[in-house]
């Protein structure tokens, strides 16, 4: 790992895995991934699933077995959001946009929340309370323990 917190590839993913980093808190970690609830987020019931073998940017560069484990474990936190947040809706975003390292995006959907149209809202998301955050967080970890 470098200084920076990225791996020796630059992938901040490949690099910084600490239970709590300024991205967030690591919830699980899975036989493949490890799964982070963000510090900001448009609403609550968000998470972000990410591979945790070698650097991989897209899911066709996995084999026939890494991407049933990755997507099951995927699935795996989509319930625990589900089952602690009740949201009418659940999204799926495998976007790399910004990091481009496999990554999903589990995000919690309300009828009236302020999640915007289309999968991301082009402003950065608002930094959640503190309290609120770290409470979202525990209740998610329990659920996938």
């Amino acid at each position: 790992m470098r200084a920076d917190g990225a791996g020796d590839d630059g992938c901040r993913w490949c690099g910084d895995r600490r239970d709590e980093t300024e991205f967030g808190l690591r919830v699980w970690s899975g036989r493949v991934t490890d799964t982070y609830v963000p510090r900001r987020a448009f609403v609550r019931g968000y998470a972000i699933v990410v591979w945790r073998g070698r650097h991989v940017v897209e899911p066709i560069d996995l084999s026939p077995v890494e991407s049933d484990l990755y997507h099951r474990e995927v699935l795996t936190v989509a319930r625990a959001i589900r089952d602690c947040f009740r949201p009418a809706k659940l999204n799926y975003l495998t976007l790399g946009d910004r990091g481009s390292h496999l990554h999903t995006h589990v995000a919690a959907r309300y009828p009236d929340d302020a999640g915007g149209e289309g999968p991301l809202p082009a402003e950065e998301p608002p930094l959640l309370a503190e309290e609120a955050w770290r409470a979202d967080a525990a209740a998610v970890k329990v659920l996938l323990t």
